[in-house]
């Protein structure tokens, strides 16, 4: 009867450390969310059938093509 309290009450701390590992791995990265943060409708789509690094991946290259267009307007 004694034990069943400290036995939920490790059982709950163990928990608690599980939970905390996985909000760390579940955690999206810093371009993930940089990505859903200016993402539009298409490129949500595009996310969906491509997954992730396809989808990063024409992101930057249009980014960059975007960028280059700039610097060449500016010239």
């Amino acid at each position: 009867m004694v034990l069943f309290p400290v036995l939920l009450m490790l059982f709950a701390l163990g928990m608690e450390r599980v939970e905390n590992r996985l909000r760390k791995l579940l955690e999206p990265d810093e371009e993930v969310q940089q990505y859903l943060d200016n993402a539009s409708n298409a490129e949500v789509k595009e996310l969906t059938k491509l997954g992730l690094p396809a989808a990063v991946a024409r992101m930057r290259k249009r980014r960059s093509r975007d960028s280059e267009m700039d610097v060449a307007r500016a010239s």
